[in-house]
């Protein structure tokens, strides 16, 4: 069977809307690889990487902070943007200390994704985090960050009960358990 080179669109115009310190928006015109002509509004953004600290016991290390967008305090992985210039590896090293104190001698990607990619152009690289030892987090000024450790079971029960509620976190919590843990 052959193989088909993949379309690209072609973009006609395109015109940035807002440019912020997080995220921007952009508007393009364009010819989508199927003909259709259109207008997609995009939000564009550097990328991100997520942080699944494994202590040496086993148990992974969440945080829990107040996330606006869903009005209420979420259990979540470590993460945080990708800065100009920065590696996914050295983008999680930061995170992990700014957020949790900790530092890891291993990083290792495990699983990238795009989270909503009808909108966002956004790429999210989740890490495996390793030979830990400990520190004091140094969290940004608006960040107000409690940390805890949960073994295997408590955290699929979260899950399964709808405790953690955090996309990112559920997809790279489930892909290391099923694919990438050594625990039964």
């Amino acid at each position: 069977m052959a193989t088909r080179k993949p379309q690209k669109a072609r973009t006609l115009r395109s015109k940035i809307i807002y440019t912020g310190p997080v995220f921007g928006i952009r508007r393009d015109e364009l010819v989508e690889p199927g003909g259709v002509r259109t207008t997609r509004e995009m939000i564009t953004h550097s990328g991100s990487v997520v942080v699944l600290p494994v202590l040496p016991d086993g148990r992974v290390l969440l945080i829990r902070q107040y996330r606006h967008a869903a009005r209420q305090f979420l259990w979540e992985l470590v993460a945080g943007r990708i800065d100009e210039g920065e590696s996914p590896r050295k983008a999680a090293a930061r995170e992990l200390m700014e957020e949790s104190g900790y530092r890891a001698k291993h990083f290792q990607i495990f699983l990238d994704f795009y989270p909503s990619p009808g909108f966002l152009e956004e790429k999210m690289f989740i890490l495996l985090a390793a030979g830990l030892s400990e520190g004091i987090a140094q969290p940004e000024e608006d960040e107000k960050i409690e940390s805890r450790a949960y073994g295997r079971k408590e955290l699929e029960q979260m899950i399964q009960k709808r405790i953690i509620r955090d996309g990112k976190t559920i997809a790279g919590l489930l892909y290391y358990f099923r694919f990438l843990s050594r625990e039964d």
